[in-house]
């Protein structure tokens, strides 16, 4: 097994390569307006340091959010391609998943992202570190009952401490640990997700209304 991992759900554009025992290369770096420019790149980066080739991996796992339209798009679809170029499955994940696996805790909490516009994507989690329920997009005030004397990781916990206040690191997403989690899953025979965005809320970018035609009748 050699899994490709990448997530772009977040801040962080992330890659990671694991061959089913262990992470033998990652990159992150953080950037949220250069997903497109830096992935590329990255993952070129992670294959040089573990001296292989692309068509060496057996499978890619894929963050599917939830995340910005934007820049989660620039993980799945990078991931689709590779996919469709060596005919490897792709698996998807949920990006906070990920960053619950990376945090190591073992008790109930939170992990909690930042969605923008005054609010978080934000999920629960058991004492196993399994999550409870489905991932959600909130105001933090809205969900401080929810979440209160809970422990948080994440961006998104890290600029509410009014909400979060036993907030702590990771605050990224890391592909190592998306594709930890995986190779655990993988090797336990769970299914995973399929490789499509999370998005839980419509994009940004609207079509202006009214807008005058340009094109001959």
């Amino acid at each position: 097994m050699l899994l490709l991992a990448v997530d772009t759900a977040t801040p962080a554009v992330t890659v990671a390569l694991h061959d089913g025992d262990s992470v033998v290369a990652e990159s992150t770096q953080v950037d949220a307006r250069r997903h497109g420019e830096l992935l590329l790149p990255a993952v070129d980066r992670v294959l040089a340091s573990a001296g292989l080739k692309l068509d060496a991996v057996t499978g890619l796992v894929v963050g599917v959010g939830p995340g910005p339209y934007t820049g989660l798009r620039v993980g799945l679809v990078t991931a689709a391609t590779f996919g469709s170029v060596l005919g490897v499955p792709v698996h998807g994940l949920c990006t906070l998943d990920g960053l619950a696996y990376a945090s190591g805790l073992e008790g109930p909490f939170v992990v909690a992202t930042d969605a923008r516009r005054k609010e978080v994507y934000w999920a629960r989690y058991d004492g196993f570190g399994t999550r409870v329920g489905e991932p959600a997009v909130d105001r933090p005030a809205e969900i401080a009952e929810q979440v209160a004397g809970l422990p948080a990781v994440g961006a998104g916990a890290l600029l509410y401490p009014e909400v979060f206040p036993d907030a702590r690191g990771p605050e990224h997403q890391s592909a190592a640990a998306l594709a930890s989690l995986a190779a655990r899953k993988l090797a336990a025979g769970e299914e995973l997700l399929p490789p499509r965005p999370l998005y839980l809320r419509r994009p940004d970018a609207q079509v202006p209304k009214n807008y005058k035609v340009v094109t001959p009748r």
